[in-house]
């Protein structure tokens, strides 16, 4: 028997066509469509590794400088059209990705090639610079699928306690979480499509966390409250990527690009919570409050930045960030979420404008630490604020409006609407304080 061949809906592009007949020839001095193909293909790269466009158009902007040509780019979710000058003749090329992702550490290297093109790329051949993008693009998941599993096992786990839960709700998101994100990955490896990802992967993963407590409920006297801890086993599929670079997206006026992330994020989190909710039905789950943690305000505080740490690390190597990145972001995020939660606690801040806080001082810290170290700014805010996006909010509100009761689904959907505003925002504003070039309008 004949085994069927799967044949790619986007067809591959042979960059090594776009060097131009002489190989030997520095770049700046190969035709319009050789620079045109190499300046495509690394916003193409760039795109592919889930930052936004205000980020790809300017990395663009920078090798078309260089090169010495002009270009203007449209830049979506999966999508670039753009068009190359050199003042005699004019070059327009589309170039389309087949799915997106998160992958922070290409991320590093290619902000890295594009920095230090003026000193190193400029002199090179075209030939020698698409070999050096082929090495970049091999830049796969630095993590296994387990590996990646036990991440968003303790990443979850964090968020568990983050979120008022105690070490049984803890230890059953860490074996839900686990179990979920290993097979996600799995999927993701394989190129399934992404609900049948999300969907087998959320279903799993709250199967896993029921399995486990009823493990637990065999060996311990232990209470049904405990169940109210499944969702946070499912709180590894958060896109907060797309969800954050939306909200930049927009703040610069880049409509196509923002309002396409956003639907992205929208369609993971609606067939996410819908999966829940069926789940929830089939094993007769119900979400409710924590019971109360009876714990001092000073080990609170110090719980709450291990926890934080620990969240932010998992959630970085969710995103293939290098450990000197993932660390970096963990630190941030830290101290960034426990000031968000202690101000909600301490100085009864609305938890919206201590979401906007918290976002700030994570944007002010990691462009401090851009500066230092070089790291993309975005490969750390991301995940030092993706733990600060109010999922258990967003399932709540999803479950309830399942239930039809709409006036609760109302105030928990209001509640999360307002925090997930407020942490684009908020990185907006450190980024308006700290980066000149993104305070103008140009």
């Amino acid at each position: 028997m004949v085994k069927d061949t799967i044949i790619p809906n986007h067809m591959n592009i042979d960059w090594h066509d776009y060097t131009g007949h002489v190989k030997d020839k520095p770049v700046r001095e190969a035709s319009l469509p050789v620079k045109a193909a190499l300046i495509g293909r690394v916003g193409l790269m760039l795109l592919s590794c889930g930052t936004g466009a205000w980020r790809v158009r300017s990395s663009m902007n920078s090798l078309s400088e260089h090169l010495g040509v002009t270009c203007t780019a449209n830049i979506g979710l999966l999508t670039i059209v753009y068009t190359c000058f050199d003042g005699h003749k004019t070059f327009t090329n589309s170039l389309a990705l087949n799915n997106t992702g998160v992958n922070t550490s290409r991320l590093d290297r290619l902000e890295r090639f594009v920095k230090n093109f003026p000193k190193d790329g400029i002199s090179k051949s075209a030939e020698q610079l698409q070999s050096e993008l082929d090495g970049i693009e091999q830049i796969r998941g630095l993590y296994t699928p387990a590996m990646l599993g036990l991440a968003a096992a303790f990443a979850c786990a964090a968020f568990t306690f983050l979120l008022g839960g105690g070490i049984i709700e803890m230890v059953c998101a860490f074996i839900g979480a686990g179990a979920g994100n290993y097979l996600r990955c799995h999927l993701i490896k394989r190129h399934f499509t992404l609900y049948l990802c999300v969907i087998s992967s959320v279903a799993l993963a709250c199967l896993a966390y029921v399995a486990s407590l009823r493990l637990i409920e065999m060996a311990f006297p232990v209470s049904r409250a405990h169940e109210a801890g499944y969702v946070c086993a499912m709180l590894f599929i958060i896109p907060g990527f797309p969800f954050i670079t939306s909200g930049i997206d927009l703040a610069k006026l880049d409509m196509r690009s923002g309002l396409e992330r956003l639907a992205y994020a929208v369609i993971i989190v609606s067939t996410a919570t819908i999966t829940g909710w069926i789940m929830s039905t089939v094993l007769d789950l119900h979400p409710a409050d924590f019971p109360e943690l009876a714990l001092p305000s000073a080990l609170l505080l110090l719980l709450r930045l291990v926890a934080g740490f620990i969240g932010v690390f998992g959630f970085s190597i969710m995103f293939n960030s290098p450990l000197r990145i993932a660390a970096s972001a963990a630190v941030i995020g830290a101290i960034a979420n426990t000031l968000r939660l202690e101000l909600v606690d301490l100085a009864s801040f609305p938890a919206a404008a201590a979401a906007f806080l918290g976002a700030l001082a994570a944007g002010l810290m990691a462009s401090f630490l851009m500066r230092r170290f070089g790291y993309p700014r975005i490969a750390v805010t991301v995940p030092s604020t993706v733990i600060m996006v109010p999922g258990l909010y967003l399932y709540r509100a999803a479950y309830n409006m399942a239930e039809m009761s709409l006036i609760l689904s109302a105030n928990w959907l209001v509640l999360a609407l307002l925090i997930i505003m407020m942490l684009p925002l908020g990185l907006i504003c450190a980024r308006i304080i700290t980066d000149r070039s993104f305070r103008h309008c140009t």
